[in-house]
């Protein structure tokens, strides 16, 4: 994709304020691409928009809300491409789940997508495309992460049935596996040892990065000839 290309382009980036939207608006950006930036915290989309060199606006959006992503369609008007990073985990034992975070975590992950191609398939430009956001979860489930596991699932199937309902426009997932974009900051000194037991796991012999899964959102997004496809971005993760 050649710069003058991108700059005939408007993204809409839902989740613009996570480490990972942020890179990839800002990769968007300094090749020439409009961006649309949404999520529930405008004071961390005007932080990603300061970091940009092209043309923005902000729109504040709940993927749990069917309204906000009928007003989120109006607020964009046609656009080229639209990533979602969205999620709201719902970690725990099962015994101790609340039933709204559980609620809130499927809303994010499977109902919001959902409605979001309701609203928005019929403003894509040709050759325009959605991406979501699964998880390596779905693939290597864990204790106290059957929510996540499932979730990440049921979108990575959404995105097949989304595909052939709204053919031609294309819709992918990418499913990112542990990676460095200071989500896990909150381990404080124990973060090394952490990153350094999933590096020695994976068959990569490394954790990701924002770069790496960015490039997998811009792959999906310019390939024209895929769709439907979950793209595994976790080192081989889901293998070891």
């Amino acid at each position: 994709m050649t710069t003058k290309e991108r700059s005939e382009q408007r993204i809409v980036v839902i989740g613009a304020g996570s480490a990972i939207g942020r890179q990839l608006a800002r990769t968007a950006s300094a090749e020439g691409a409009e961006l649309v930036l949404a999520g529930p915290d405008l004071g961390k989309l005007k932080e990603t928009a300061g970091e940009l060199t092209g043309p923005w606006r902000t729109v504040e959006f709940d993927i749990t809300d069917d309204a906000s992503a009928a007003r989120l369609a109006d607020e964009t008007g046609p656009f080229d491409h639209l990533v979602s990073t969205a999620a709201v985990p719902a970690n725990g034992p099962l015994a101790a789940l609340d039933p709204a975070d559980v609620r809130r975590a499927f809303a994010a992950k499977v109902i919001g997508p959902l409605f979001l191609a309701k609203h928005l398939a019929g403003q894509a430009r040709e050759g325009g495309s959605f991406t979501f956001f699964s998880g390596v979860a779905a693939w290597r489930p864990a204790p106290e992460r059957t929510v996540m596991a499932t979730t990440n699932g049921a979108l990575a199937f959404l995105v097949q049935a989304l595909a052939v309902e709204i053919a031609p426009l294309r819709v992918n997932a990418v499913s990112p596996g542990i990676v460095d974009s200071g989500a896990w900051d909150k381990l404080g000194d124990a973060k090394p040892g952490f990153l350094r037991r999933i590096a020695d796991t994976n068959p990569a012999r490394r954790v990701g990065t924002a770069d790496d899964v960015v490039k997998a959102v811009l792959f999906a997004m310019d390939n024209p000839y895929v769709t439907g496809t979950v793209l595994h971005v976790d080192g081989g993760a889901r293998l070891a």
